[in-house]
């Protein structure tokens, strides 16, 4: 319900398309009241702006993620951008493409060895995407690899996609996959976004990038989206290569649509 301007309570008007809801989690056919949209339309995009900036500037709890990997036997490295803090990695991208001196040093330190992928998990963000999905992805993606040289995990604070190349070359990686908190949209303040890179390098186009976005229980599932790594982490092995010239020839959306029937798309038919 909601008011009208000379105090008159007006009912909500559906619109006819709003069968079309059930397939979207996007603000589609929200209906009106008056001339202005319902109370309810109204208040549920102000929790869900909230939640987005909550998911900006939620801290990453790097500790915990820490202890959960070292829990499963896995050996971590834990690095910093550039940027000293969430406001300057905000307002200042660059600073969080690359490490800042303690961890290049932490890194050049190390003694360097040839590793057929480096895992590199960073706040990105949304450290809340971190928080829900990354170790359940890691942990679904390391059951399907099989004879792969992995490096230590890096777990990056304040850090943005390219500083996975940095990371790689430092650490003698064929390849890097970057786990990423995505920019929060305004119903999916926790999507995970993954980029993976082959030779990375300072500098690396983000043309030479493959990525898998939208990971999260609402968008792309755990093990579907390990399964869609898996299977490029394969192909780029193979053809020594990521970018443009790595296509995913997986048809995970086909899959799922002739799974669910017409129910799963509304292009084949009315509900």
């Amino acid at each position: 319900m909601s008011d009208a301007d000379d105090g008159r309570t007006l009912p909500v008007t559906p619109q006819g398309w709003r069968f079309l809801r059930r397939h979207t989690d996007a603000r589609i056919a929200l209906g009106r009241a008056g001339r202005s949209l319902p109370t309810t339309a109204q208040l549920d995009f102000a929790i869900a702006h909230a939640q987005a900036r909550d998911a900006v500037h939620l801290a990453f709890d790097i500790d915990a993620i820490d202890a959960a990997l070292k829990a499963r036997g896995l050996e971590t490295l834990r690095l910093r951008s550039a940027a000293p803090d969430r406001a300057a990695y905000l307002q200042r991208p660059d600073l969080g493409r690359r490490l800042d001196k303690a961890s290049r040093a932490a890194l050049a330190g190390r003694e360097k060895r040839e590793v057929d992928l480096a895992i590199v998990v960073a706040d990105g963000l949304s450290a809340l995407a971190i928080h829900r999905h990354a170790l359940p992805l890691i942990e679904a993606t390391l059951a399907r690899l099989d004879g792969w040289r992995l490096a230590p995990i890096a777990l990056v604070e304040q850090g943005r996609v390219a500083i996975g190349d940095e990371i790689g070359e430092a650490l003698g990686a064929r390849c890097v996959a970057v786990l990423i908190g995505e920019r929060p949209g305004l119903s999916s303040p926790d999507s995970l976004g993954i980029y993976l890179s082959w030779a990375p390098r300072v500098g690396l186009a983000d043309s030479a990038r493959n990525c898998i976005s939208n990971v999260r229980a609402a968008g792309l599932a755990i093990d579907a989206a390990a399964g869609k790594l898996h299977q490029l982490l394969a192909d780029a092995r193979r053809l020594q290569l990521t970018g443009i010239g790595l296509k995913d020839e997986r048809d995970d959306q086909a899959a799922a649509l002739e799974a669910a029937g017409d129910r799963g798309n509304f292009l084949l038919g009315a509900p």
